[in-house]
């Protein structure tokens, strides 16, 4: 495939998720227990942006406030952090050079989850700019465990990846078990916490979008920034430093960056795994690996992957909603045993 036909290529990919994102969004927003209509859910929406009150006032006040209140905010809230996640888990596979690898690799989730424990057996219910505590706090832990983690793995002024996976390992081993230990403490707080380890966007608000869409965008083009490097980085470090790559400074700024945007996902939703693994390697195999286009193509499929689980999490029981994370986990579970065996394979 040339240069051009390669560039058309790669633009008609985007397009088409870009809209199977759009329409997926509306037709999300329109799926519930209140059945709306698709054409209502653009009215509203069209109406809120525009700020066209005598449009709204003519419109069924109850779809109006679900649309808007309640359907929205979260279904927003999935696909960022799904893009969120899977552009991570894009970064972390060229810097591990491992596809196996996701963005939770380092413990950042079991420090969030560490975090969030603790503020909700703790009752904590104060708010910083619209910010819950159970968030903050959520946030908090999980870049203390990252640094904690980044700084077990250094050997003099460089990075080990291997002690860094096995730092990330041990400090999740170990603040689960913590996580298990307060659990059966704390019989009356018991749900709150398992449904939040498992991930959910249920009481999604338009404060919890405002505060990850700023990290996504300036997060997303910082990472979008270093594509040069990744591209040789997971070519191996001698390659890189071949082409002028300060190998060590880059995995620096890049697994820094990375946990700190994961840190944002997880204090917002919660734990969901699997999400930084799969999307970026399925779309490696349509896209090829480089990271230029890999990464926008990443966010709009991670937005998708994730839209699609949480609206089957809400509706696939009745009157009853699953946290995400079990559904994540259900897609994720085979495909990593599928990518250990393809591994295995050729070792």
């Amino acid at each position: 495939m040339n240069f051009l036909k390669r560039k058309a290529y790669y633009r008609t990919v985007v397009v088409i998720l870009a809209v199977a994102c759009f329409v997926l969004i509306l037709a999300a927003t329109a799926f519930g227990s209140v059945s709306i209509s698709i054409t209502d859910v653009g009215s509203v929406i069209y109406a809120k942006i525009i700020r066209n009150r005598e449009m709204i006032n003519n419109m069924d006040k109850a779809d109006v406030f679900i649309v808007w209140n309640i359907r929205l905010p979260r279904i927003l809230l999935s696909c960022l952090v799904g893009g969120l996640l899977s552009v991570v888990g894009t970064a972390y596979q060229a810097v591990f050079k491992n596809p196996m690898a996701d963005p939770y690799i380092l413990g950042t989730s079991s420090g969030a989850a560490f975090g969030a424990t603790v503020a909700i057996i703790l009752g904590f219910q104060t708010c910083f700019l619209g910010v819950g505590a159970i968030s903050l706090s959520a946030f908090a832990m999980a870049l203390l465990t990252t640094f904690i983690v980044y700084r077990l793995s250094k050997v003099g002024n460089k990075i080990s990846t291997t002690s860094l996976l096995l730092a990330g390992i041990v400090m999740s081993s170990f603040l689960s078990a913590i996580i298990s230990m307060l659990m059966i403490f704390n019989q009356n707080n018991i749900n709150s916490v398992f449904t939040w380890t498992l991930g959910s966007f249920s009481g999604a608000k338009w404060s919890d979008v405002k505060i990850v869409i700023i990290p996504v965008v300036l997060g997303v083009v910082a990472l979008f920034l270093h594509s040069r490097e990744l591209n040789a980085m997971i070519m191996g470090d001698e390659h890189a430093h071949s082409l002028g790559v300060d190998v060590e400074k880059t995995k620096k700024r890049i697994l820094i960056l990375s946990s700190f945007l994961a840190a944002f996902a997880v204090a917002v939703s919660g734990i969901i795994g699997f999400v930084g693994l799969i999307v970026p390697h399925l779309f490696r195999l349509l896209v090829g690996p480089d990271h230029k286009i890999l990464m926008p193509v990443s966010i709009l499929g991670g937005a998708i992957f994730m839209l699609i689980c949480d609206t089957i999490a809400r509706s696939i029981i009745q009157g009853m909603e699953l946290p995400v994370g079990i559904i994540t986990a259900i897609f994720g579970g085979p495909f990593f045993l599928f990518l250990l065996r393809k591994s295995k394979r050729y070792n």
